[in-house]
């Protein structure tokens, strides 16, 4: 569809950037599965965690009954993103993260490690965020990041990671 759109831009002699990037949204467990077939089609990827989330472990965040046990620091989720992030770093394409978790400063230390390219976040937690990332190594980061995926609950992998950033943070 694209390229047909493209060609059209071309046949009307309509300018258009002819190299724009084209990326995948990955929100969904089937796209974080298939990430290394989907890197052949694009230029990047990015992860929207708020409904990858919610798909991977099959939680309303929006119902009141269940909505506790939405968990972005959970193994399983935790897992998926370094997959997808592999998978795409392996083609050569960079990953951006829209979604809550990017802004928030402990999972921005964990998604750092993991190899995160672009986070997107609210205005008022970039300072936050940026003094994070230039207090701190990115080999660090990675070391971080490894010790909490050898952790068995999100509930470990929160209370590490918000250790991790108070001692660097201090």
């Amino acid at each position: 569809i694209l390229n047909d759109i493209k060609k059209e831009l071309k046949d009307g002699r309509i300018p258009f950037d002819e190299n724009l990037e084209v990326g995948a949204m990955i929100e969904v467990p089937s796209a974080a599965m298939t990430a290394d077939i989907l890197a052949k089609e694009v230029d990047f990827f990015s992860i929207g965690t708020n409904d990858l989330i919610q798909y991977a472990l099959a939680v309303d965040r929006t119902n009141e009954k269940v909505a506790y046990l939405y968990e972005p620091t959970h193994p399983a989720v935790l897992r998926m993103i370094k997959s997808i992030i592999d998978a795409a770093h392996k083609a050569g394409l960079w990953v951006g993260m829209c979604g809550e978790m990017a802004g928030e400063p402990a999972f921005a230390l964990l998604l750092l490690g993991l190899g995160l390219d672009e986070f997107s976040m609210p205005p008022a937690v970039i300072p936050e965020v940026k003094y994070l990332i230039r207090s701190l190594t990115l080999k660090k980061a990675q070391s971080i990041a490894l010790e909490a995926l050898k952790l068995s609950t999100g509930k470990e992998i929160e209370e590490f990671s918000q250790k991790k950033l108070r001692e660097i943070l201090k």
